[in-house]
């Protein structure tokens, strides 16, 4: 998986002339690109959530369209809308934005639920239905997903139903003081996302998602994600835990991850790694637990210390087995 590993780099050092010192959110939304996976970028304004989505885009070739959601856009805004043409005595199609192959859902938070739904079949099934027609969305397609965590007014949280759609949460956090000095410099004269170029292709990344799947992961690695999944639903403070939807999403992020450091088999780290921006979104915490300040990466850390890692007890050692 090497030649992964040299592509991947290719593209986050790309993305790195315009998110500055952020190469864990960055290798997180390149592993979330590779599983065929959709992004929550919850952080507060300011710190490079569109700006990352832009330059993913840019550096992959691939079309992208912005919408920005508010609470008086429409479903129809959003995928499209029948017309009727008086010329030709017949209704044509217009497609709306979220036809594309990256599409960024600005502040999803602040439309409506009917609007948030639209998305619904495009993230899950890859194509959209309007009048009883159905569309296929083109290849790649991935749904980047921003919100701000801290302002509340106006907004409409997402359902569970949304957020389980995604494949990861990611926050970017604030920038390093010698990083945002490195910011400033950068931007003297311009910003550094016109320059940006592309370093790959939308049809390598498509040859990339598929050799993902040949990932090799172990029973024992089966097992320690399903045990993890398992424990969120069974945990104290969590009044819904992860669906047998985390389950995939973990086993495949953990595939892409192995890939990204160069290692053709998935490790117990790599699950571990990954397991908080995987399940953490799709927990709801019980009342009396948010009384208690726990939140859900609260749980995901006391999951993974009570769970059993695979190679930590008596038995059979977990290796790569021999070809």
């Amino acid at each position: 998986m090497e030649d992964v590993k040299t592509i991947v780099e290719r593209i986050a050092a790309n993305v790195e002339q315009v998110i500055i010192g952020k190469r864990r959110a960055v290798d997180q939304v390149l592993t979330a690109l590779l599983c065929k996976g959709h992004i929550l970028l919850e952080d507060v304004p300011g710190t490079g959530k569109t700006m990352l989505a832009k330059a993913i885009a840019r550096s992959i070739g691939c079309s992208f369209k912005r919408i920005q959601f508010t609470p008086d856009l429409l479903p129809s805004d959003v995928t499209g809308i029948s017309i009727f043409n008086q010329r030709t005595h017949e209704f044509e199609f217009r497609p709306g934005p979220v036809i594309a192959q990256i599409v960024l859902a600005d502040e999803i938070n602040r439309a409506t639920p009917k609007t948030q739904s639209s998305l619904l079949e495009a993230m899950e099934e890859r194509q959209i239905t309007v009048d009883g027609a159905t569309y296929p969305l083109p290849a790649p397609f991935i749904v980047l997903a921003t919100q701000n965590p801290i302002e509340y007014e106006g907004t409409f949280p997402l359902p569970e139903a949304q957020l389980d759609r995604f494949l990861m949460r990611i926050h970017i956090g604030y920038p390093e003081k010698s990083d945002e000095i490195a910011i400033l410099r950068r931007q003297r004269q311009a910003h550094p996302i016109d320059a940006l170029g592309q370093v790959a292709s939308a049809e390598e990344l498509i040859e990339l998602q598929e050799r993902i799947k040949t990932i090799y992961v172990d029973e024992l690695i089966e097992d320690y994600i399903v045990s993890i999944v398992t424990a969120t639903r069974n945990h104290e403070d969590v009044y819904l835990g992860a669906s047998a939807r985390g389950s995939l999403a973990l086993y495949r992020a953990a595939q892409a991850w192995s890939a990204l450091v160069g290692r053709d088999y998935v490790i117990p780290d790599d699950v571990k790694a990954l397991a908080e921006s995987v399940l953490a979104h799709r927990l709801i915490i019980s009342p009396s637990a948010r009384i208690r300040n726990i939140t859900a990466a609260t749980v995901i850390s006391d999951v993974l210390n009570s769970v059993a890692v695979p190679g930590a007890r008596a038995g059979r050692r977990f290796e790569r087995p021999a070809r």
